[in-house]
């Protein structure tokens, strides 16, 4: 393992060099030897970094690594795909990647995975993020043998101790979405104390539990049947949630155990009692989610239909004229191809404008678009009669508009949206303002977001 020593001499800097040492664990410390000094590398938490001489002896302080593990594989049997089915909008393991990067210890997150569909899942949600909540995250390859249904998790954690450098590893389960940063946060607090070599989330249940001797007689094994407790009184028990396990590589190499030695708990709500592995728990799971507002914020529907502006849209909004009076306008090409890309994944196309002239005209039939309306007063009537037309929701249509005529569309449909220089009111109310300007590939960029949010629905041909 590669380290930076920094060298002191009775308290002053002295220089630096870069060591790779096998450790020798004693006790709590790692002691290794350079020529004739002895170091001892002491496990501490992250942030610090330095080195002080004391009689030959350098003690170092040095950044602690936390990884985040989360390994989803493509072959479940119960649910097909289910680490990428979508839940509360978003896919399953979107959740626990999103937990993971918000812990503030954390400071990388991989997801392993046998499937290239899950993969292209979480790249894209990782990329579509409008913030840099995600740039934590690297997704991985695992290998087949720890993908199979025989496989043990801890196969695919040492498969990947072995070929990465690290310090602790946090395991998590994309089948615990309920999980949140705050949790993973108490539970690195929690290992992070003196007595503590691996620490796993857990949820403190009231049940009185019995069981069975050999003569087939039952016994309660937590309580006593002639003083029956009342359930504000009860302490209960604690149960493994399977939400998350922390522990260092170290004691993950020498045990090959998920947890190992001096071991903690933390504390999660109750509701993150339950774990998705069958169709029953994810209606459950769902509206527990849905009860604590999870996705709310997020959602956006499938997109079946896309209807724009032209004026300001798909051109600058200028009006030109030739020498000889003949009105022109600028068509950008990107925007071209948008539609083409629609087209090619099934979503209807059109445009709707208040002019009528016949450049829109010609412009539509060689974009080849579903549907052209010009002279257009009321925009709304048009929508819903095409959202009659072709039995699609409000919810799933996309419209662009850049000024006040447009207002009334872009609040009525599921996806809203105007150029980077449409007016203020209309900006307020979209959902979705591109970062170009009308004229300069507004389409495309719409586009380009219509299919990458169609990809959580599998709806992209």
């Amino acid at each position: 393992m590669p380290i930076k020593l920094l060298l002191f001499k009775e308290g002053v800097f002295v220089g630096a060099k870069s060591i790779v040492f096998e450790p020798i664990t004693i006790g709590k410390y790692e002691k290794i030897k350079i020529g004739t000094e002895v170091v001892v590398l002491c496990n501490v938490p992250a942030g610090c970094t330095y080195a002080e001489n004391t009689a030959k002896l350098y003690i170092i302080r040095r950044i602690n690594m936390n990884v985040a593990f989360i390994p989803v594989r493509g072959g479940s049997k119960s649910i097909p795909l289910k680490n990428i089915k979508l839940i509360c909008g978003r896919p399953l393991v979107y959740w626990t990647v999103k937990a993971a990067c918000g812990c503030k210890y954390i400071d990388r997150v991989f997801v392993a995975t046998d499937s290239e569909e899950i993969k292209n899942t979480v790249e894209l949600f990782c990329k579509d993020s409008e913030t840099t909540e995600f740039s934590k995250v690297s997704v991985i390859s695992r290998s087949p043998e720890s993908a199979s249904d025989t496989a043990s998790t801890e196969f695919a954690m040492l498969e990947f101790a072995k070929e990465n450098e690290f310090d602790n590893i946090v395991l998590i389960q994309a089948t615990s979405p309920m999980l949140l940063s705050d949790d993973l946060d108490r539970g690195f607090q929690t290992f992070n104390m003196d007595a503590a070599d691996s620490v796993l989330s857990v949820v403190r249940q009231k049940r009185f539990n019995w069981n069975e001797d050999k003569n087939g007689l039952a016994y309660p094994t937590n309580y006593d049947v002639f003083n029956r407790p009342r359930r504000q009184e009860f302490e209960g028990y604690f149960v493994e949630n399977g939400a998350f396990y922390i522990t260092s590589r170290a004691d993950l190499l020498k045990t090959e155990n998920r947890v190992s030695g001096n071991i903690k708990i933390v504390e999660m709500d109750e509701d993150s009692f339950f774990e998705i592995d069958e169709p029953s728990d994810w209606v459950i799971i769902e509206a527990l989610m849905r009860k604590k507002g999870m996705g709310k914020s997020t959602d956006i529907p499938e997109i079946k239909m896309l209807l724009t502006d032209c004026d300001g849209c798909l051109t600058d909004g200028g009006m030109y004229y030739s020498e000889f009076g003949d009105e022109m306008k600028k068509f950008n090409t990107r925007d071209g191809m948008a539609f083409s890309l629609l087209r090619e994944k099934g979503i209807i196309t059109g445009i709707i404008t208040s002019e009528n002239v016949s450049l829109n005209l010609r412009r539509a039939k060689k974009l080849q678009l579903d549907e052209f309306y010009p002279g257009v007063k009321d925009k709304l009537f048009i929508i819903m009669s095409l959202a009659k037309k072709y039995a699609i929701s409000p919810d799933n249509i996309a419209y662009i508009g850049d000024d006040v005529n447009d207002l009334e569309a872009i609040q009525a449909v599921g996806f809203g949206c105007c150029p980077a220089d449409a007016v203020d009111d209309v900006r307020k109310v979209s959902n979705f303002i591109t970062k170009a300007k009308g004229g300069e590939g507004v389409i495309r960029e719409v586009a380009e977001k219509i299919i990458n949010l169609n990809n959580y629905y599998g709806t992209s041909k």
